[in-house]
C-alpha cells in the first residue's frame, strides 16, 4: 500500500477530505494542478472531457500525483504554492512518490 493509500484511510476516519492532485498528459508532459473534495468523480470528468478549457484541450487524463487535506484551505494554499513551483520541482513531487508516472485513477477508485 502507497504512503498515500495509508494517508487516505486514516483521513477517511477523520471526516471530509480535500485534495490537491496533478495530471499528465504522459510521462514528463504537460502538467495540470488542480484543486478538488471528490478526486474520484473529478478526475473522471478530465478523464471523459467533461471540462473545458487547459486539461481538455492538452489531454491532461493521467492523475500521477495527489495529496489529501483536511480542509478547502490548507487544500487551495497548497494548489496555489504548487502552481507557483518550477516545472523540476513538479517532477521530483511526482517521481518521489509515483516514480513510473502510473495514472493512479484506478487505484484511487477501489
Amino acid at each position: 500500500m502507497s504512503f498515500l493509500r495509508k494517508q487516505e484511510s486514516k483521513n477517511i476516519k477523520m471526516g471530509k477530505n480535500y485534495y490537491v492532485y496533478m495530471l499528465s498528459s504522459k510521462r514528463n508532459g504537460t502538467l495540470y494542478v488542480g484543486v478538488t473534495s471528490d478526486i474520484i468523480k473529478r478526475v473522471y470528468e478530465h478523464k471523459n472531457g467533461l471540462v473545458d478549457g487547459f486539461t481538455k484541450k492538452y489531454g491532461l487524463h493521467n492523475l500521477v500525483w495527489y495529496e489529501i487535506h483536511e480542509s478547502i484551505e490548507q487544500a487551495i494554499i497548497r494548489e496555489k504554492q504548487i502552481k507557483k513551483w518550477k516545472r523540476d520541482w513538479k517532477i521530483e513531487l511526482i517521481k518521489k512518490e509515483n516514480p513510473l508516472w502510473r495514472d493512479l485513477y484506478e487505484e484511487i477508485c477501489q
